[in-house]
């Protein structure tokens, strides 16, 4: 029966998800477009290199993380303020991603594209990562948080502890949670810098009030 908990999973991502959509339409987030189209592509081939091999409900969060991204990626078109501009990072992550999948297609081995799939999916979060630690306002950890949710009911519903099917869940959750992780850092920090300025300010002003005192009185 826990393996049904499955499609609880893919409910909580629809959520993260639709919410993170919500987010880019009124240009609130500014979702990378390298890391939300790779992201929507390479779990999709991760998922049908499980499924060559066995048909198992493991691969449903799979595919649904893969579905979700992608539509993120084509709603971030749709409002001009949501579009992030691309950094050197952006384009050797994704040019990294590329080659590996045309690696894959070379080879067409479920393990070989489950292990492609995986350095694809971290070259692919780079990007996502440092913006989140460097620019947290423009991120939101609700996607990644049901994300992360909807992965980890993938373990209940393994039909096999073999590298293709448990490879590519054991990547989601290691990703989601270092995403998570760099926008919460990134939030943390832009608050410490932020309260100390407000210090900063507040001293340089009781300085120049000492200052003008001292003036007066000479």
């Amino acid at each position: 029966m826990l393996k049904y908990l499955v499609f609880l999973g893919v409910v909580v991502n629809i959520i993260g998800a639709w919410s993170y959509i919500m987010d880019t339409l009124r240009g609130k987030t500014k979702p990378n477009r390298v890391s939300w189209s790779l992201w929507g592509i390479v779990p999709f081939i991760a998922g049908c290199a499980t499924l060559s091999k066995q048909l198992t409900l493991s691969v449903l969060p799979v595919f649904a993380i893969s579905m979700s991204r992608f539509l993120v990626f084509l709603v971030s078109f749709a409002n001009k303020k949501a579009f992030w501009k691309l950094s050197k990072l952006d384009w050797v992550c994704g040019i990294g991603s590329v080659l590996a999948l045309i690696l894959w297609i070379i080879t067409r081995q479920a393990a070989v594209a489950t292990a492609l799939s995986i350095v694809c999916g971290v070259l692919s979060c780079l990007p996502t990562i440092v913006k989140g630690w460097k620019n947290p306002e423009t991120e939101s950890v609700k996607p990644f948080a049901a994300g992360l949710f909807n992965a980890l009911t993938s373990f209940v519903a393994l039909r096999s502890m073999t590298f293709v099917e448990l490879g590519f869940p054991i990547y989601l959750v290691c990703a989601d949670s270092a995403l998570m992780l760099s926008i919460v850092a990134g939030r943390l920090r832009k608050a410490h810098e932020a309260k100390m300025t407000l210090q900063s300010n507040k001293t340089k002003a009781v300085r120049k009030v000492k200052i003008s005192k001292a003036r007066a009185v000479a």
